[in-house]
């Protein structure tokens, strides 16, 4: 029952070249930058990465993307992503855009076990009819586009079918976790984090507070061990090695 492991290197060691990884956080909230690195300093490549965004600035999954380590991103947000950007339009990257709330009911429903659901979101759209470019061909045209979706009608509503997500492995951060790999979020980072979790085959958590069994009030615990595989205690630097994207000031 003891999951806690000793280096992000080692919980990492067997992410292999074209690995899926569901990666948590929600900008620069939440995200499990140790295991992130320690990926990187494997040298895996070739990887399919499903998470909301794809690092910013040269934190989080973004020191993936500049070293072209992703194949293929399946997320909701670019954002200021210069590289995230060039290497999409550019034909590097091939890109899945989907709604922010569809992709967390997505890797919510692979990790319930749930195969696929209906949703009224994309109705009416390239989402539902296909045509979204996945990867263009470096020249301005569309070398890869999305396919249509199934489409039904309940009660007179249509809605397109969409299907859970699993992944290979899961890379998530929490505020706390214990050895059995009950886990804890703060605010913003629990947007994701527990949703790639659940979908990972094998999900790795890096903590910011490693505590004993039975310390978390098991109402407070807002993912259950059972969807945990391995913990990492960050050091004390780690835990609030913490960017901003957009520092604002009032006056």
């Amino acid at each position: 029952m003891d999951k806690v492991v000793a280096t992000a290197a080692e919980a990492v060691a067997d992410v292999r070249d074209g690995a899926s990884l569901a990666v948590g956080g929600f900008g620069l909230s939440g995200v499990p930058n140790e295991l992130i690195r320690a990926v990187h300093a494997s040298g895996a490549s070739d990887l399919r990465v499903v998470s909301n965004n794809c690092g910013a600035l040269d934190s989080g999954l973004a020191v993936l993307l500049s070293a072209g380590r992703i194949a293929r991103v399946t997320g909701s947000y670019i954002g200021a992503n210069k590289e995230f950007a060039r290497q999409y339009l550019g034909g590097e990257l091939e890109v899945e855009m989907i709604p922010q709330g569809t992709l967390a009911e997505r890797l919510r429903a692979g990790g319930a076990g749930i195969p696929a659901f209906y949703t009224p979101a994309g109705v009416g759209t390239q989402v539902a009819e296909g045509g979204l470019p996945w990867r263009y061909d470096g020249e301005g045209g569309v070398a890869l586009a999305s396919p249509p979706k199934e489409v039904r009608e309940f009660d007179g509503t249509p809605y397109v079918l969409e299907h859970g997500i699993r992944t290979d492995f899961a890379l998530v951060r929490a505020a706390r976790g214990d050895r059995h790999g009950n886990l804890v979020f703060r605010r913003s980072s629990r947007n994701f984090n527990p949703l790639a979790a659940m979908a990972g085959r094998v999900t790795v958590a890096e903590v910011e507070e490693l505590v004993e069994p039975g310390e978390i009030d098991p109402d407070a615990v807002h993912l259950p061990g059972v969807f945990v595989q391995r913990v990492v205690a960050l050091t004390p630097d780690q835990a609030v090695d913490k960017r901003i994207e957009k520092r604002t000031v009032s006056g």
